[in-house]
């Protein structure tokens, strides 16, 4: 085929028929030998024909949507070439190409994917698709439009024809007719076949949500049928071993899964393994949640007993719930590698959001490393004492076999804790600790090995950062619980040394799992889900505890009592109330958890005389303390301290409002109200020395010309 170069020289095509294809028109090479593409030119008023015929393909039935669009005026162009264009349009399938699973990409205009855009009827319409064209209304003949195709198949990058009949992973004999499924039905269908819940509830609820689109129809149920099934089939068929060896298993799937990857650096001499993963609807709830508001990270999960450790990085959803929105499956602790993947999620999240920040960062490793955090997220650390309280009140139970000694113990560490704000000496409390609980070597022994070693380093963290409240420690250890309980099946410990298992785990049942939940809670759907993820927290669950249940002994300020809800013969007794290291003689605090009977206690404890305040309100009272201290002499410093209270003063009681009020209208209504003039209005938000920069700049260039015109008349009137 001859390379035509100008569109001169192209003859105009107009098929006969009402709606035709590209196999209905002459394609010709246009361009140049280094660079040339297929053209076409028909009459501009039959694109939309074009269109049409393109999209009723017996063999891949699509739609094409415009991706990408440029105008132009009449009359801008004094020099243009033949192909200069009017109008231009991009045309892409809306089959693609975000399914990176076989090779597709990112549409190039685009940085993300929107979840609300639902291109194609078809229930998996990302399939990675690259057939796209350019229809462009020419800029000298406007009556015309050169048509360039640059993929006439659709077929994926790797060359597979990826929708349609022909496409062998379609969904059921009636693939290119299976009715409107879009991502939020897909999502929950794959969730709830994921957690197990019983065909017959799967496909009832699928059939409820394509009803909402296409009405009820016995066709349309048949093909619903069918879809689930073998969407069914497929899930349980589905393996995490993509390879026998573990590594080339990672590798493989980072290849299949590239959109969910935020992070990924295979082992090597010189490089520890790093695999960051983040689904594109954790990103989204990671900027939704994550923004001017707190991340928390449950770091180290199976040190001892999984491959790499796990490390989730957790947000706090509308019920502060711990949601998670990021999972790191690395080794290593070191800075350069924590900088490493730190700065990749900020960059993803920064480019959908630029400006996305966080108000805090939760930890609860004191060997964590704390720069990268501040120097990437530029925002302050706080610490939970979540994971210390577990591991200790765990192993006192595991290894005291009296109910009272457990007690006074856990009590006597938390007094430890506790005295770092009061300048005892650790090492002797810690001498007497062993000295009075001599008789208990178990624990002891347990204690001197694992923990006086590094006791120092904690209670440092623990004075240098602010503490995390309860709220935030139990919800952090409720996803650590659950996370614990996924993972830890009996029918799964023979794969707990397999990275792609765990990578597996996470990314089907553990993500569904979330999903669900909070799906459920925003659609007000699956009530009994709803319920559960509702009272998954032990805060919640202390909330529907009435006051009148609990009875404190407010002269010794030794036990508080609960009575149970749900059987009145029985009561739970709390030891050491009002502390974070309170003792409680119920199941779920045996196993090291804080349970709601001590969270509760606390609640009622915080307004009573002669009980301690919370440690994370002593923290943050210790803060204000040292903000409150004035410079020796009335100077500058002073007015800056003052300036800084009152700021945060000012920020702190907006944020209690904000988090009481119930309805968010009163709060706006009680907003100042900000005149704004019509000439400034597309000035709000930009710094006020800018503004008088560029007004001045604006004034000084308008003097100038005067100046100049005026000189110029002086010299006019002169000749004359």
């Amino acid at each position: 085929m001859d390379i035509v170069e100008s569109v001169l020289n192209l003859a105009v095509q107009n098929p006969a028929e009402e709606d035709f294809s590209a196999a209905d028109l002459t394609w010709t090479k246009f361009g140049t030998a280094e660079r040339h593409d297929e053209v076409a030119l028909i009459p501009y008023d039959r694109v939309d024909a074009f269109i049409i015929g393109e999209c009723s393909s017996p063999e891949c039935p699509t739609r094409f949507h415009i991706e990408r669009g440029r105008k132009r005026a009449r009359g801008t162009l004094k020099d243009y070439k033949t192909d200069e264009y009017l109008e231009y349009k991009l045309y892409w399938c809306s089959f693609g190409p975000e399914n990176y699973g076989e090779g597709g990409g990112v549409l190039p205009s685009r940085k993300y994917r929107l979840n609300t855009r639902n291109r194609a009827a078809r229930p998996q319409s990302m399939r990675g698709c690259t057939c796209h064209f350019v229809v462009k209304r020419l800029y000298a003949r406007p009556s015309l439009a050169l048509i360039t195709y640059n993929e006439r198949r659709h077929v994926n990058k790797s060359g597979f024809v990826c929708h349609g009949p022909l496409d062998r992973d379609a969904i059921g004999p009636g693939a290119k007719k299976i009715p409107y499924i879009c991502n939020e039905i897909q999502q929950q269908t794959m969730s709830m076949i994921y957690l197990g819940i019983p065909e017959e509830n799967v496909l009832e609820k699928h059939i409820e949500g394509i009803q909402r689109y296409c009405g009820s129809n016995a066709k349309v149920d048949s093909l619903a049928s069918q879809y689930v099934h073998k969407l069914g089939m497929i899930i349980k068929r589905s393996t995490h071993e993509l390879d026998l060896d573990d590594q080339a298993s990672i590798r493989m799937w980072v290849e299949r899964n590239k959109k969910s990857i935020f992070f990924y650096q295979d082992s090597s001499e010189s490089d520890a393994f790093i695999l960051g993963i983040q689904t594109e609807w954790q990103l989204q709830q990671m900027i939704r949640f994550g923004h001017r508001s707190l991340i928390a990270a449950d770091s180290t999960f199976g040190i001892k007993r999984l491959k790499y450790p796990l490390c989730t990085l957790l947000v706090f959803d509308s019920r502060q719930h711990a949601l998670p929105v990021a999972w790191i499956i690395t080794r290593s602790s070191a800075k350069p590698d924590v900088a490493k993947w730190m700065k990749a999620l900020l960059g993803r999240a920064s480019s959908v959001e630029p400006g996305w920040k966080i108000s805090g960062f939760l930890i609860d490793d004191a060997a964590a490393e704390i720069d990268p955090i501040r120097d990437i997220f530029g925002c302050p650390v706080l610490f939970s004492l979540w994971r210390v309280r577990r591991s200790w009140l765990r192993n006192i139970v595991k290894r005291c076999g009296n109910i009272e000694v457990q007690r006074e113990i856990f009590k006597r560490l938390g007094e430890i804790v506790y005295s770092i704000w009061g300048g005892v000496n650790t090492l002797s409390a810690l001498e007497e600790l062993t000295h009075d609980f001599v008789d208990q070597t178990a624990f002891i022994h347990y204690f001197k090995a694992s923990w006086v070693p590094k006791i120092e380093m904690w209670l440092s963290t623990m004075r240098a950062l602010p503490l995390a409240s309860q709220e935030a420690s139990g919800a952090i250890e409720a996803y650590h619980v659950k996370l614990k309980a996924k993972l830890f099946d009996d029918s799964h410990l023979g794969a707990l040394q397999r990275v792609d298992w765990l990578v597996h785990k996470l990314t089907t049942e553990l993500h569904s799992s979330y999903w669900l939940d909070r799906y459920a809670d925003e659609s007000d759907s699956f009530q009994n889900v709803k319920e559960e993820y509702i009272a998954s927290t032990s805060w919640h669950r202390a909330l529907q505890i009435p006051n009148s249940s609990v009875t404190v002994d407010d002269k010794d300020h030794l036990f508080a009592k609960v009575s149970s809800q749900k059987d009145s013969n029985v009561t739970r007794i709390v030891w050491n109330p009002g502390s974070e290291f309170a003792f409680c003689d119920c199941a779920w605090s045996l196993q090291g958890n804080l349970c709601k009977h001590v969270i509760k206690v606390n609640m009622i404890c915080e307004n009573r005389e002669g009980y301690k305040p919370s440690m994370s309100f002593q923290a943050f009272k210790e803060l204000l303390t040292i903000l409150w201290k004035k410079p020796m002499d009335d100077s500058v410093g002073l007015d800056l301290s003052t300036a800084w209270a009152h700021q945060m003063l000012d920020q702190i009681k907006q944020l209690v409002e904000l988090d009481s009020s119930k309805n968010i209208g009163t709060v706006v209504n009680n907003m100042p109200l900000k005149w704004v003039s019509k000439k400034g209005r597309t000035s709000i938000g930009i710094p006020s020395s800018i503004l008088a920069l560029s007004s001045s700049c604006k004034s000084g260039s308008k003097n100038a010309v005067a100046r100049k015109k005026s000189q110029k008349r002086k010299r006019m009137s002169r000749l004359r």
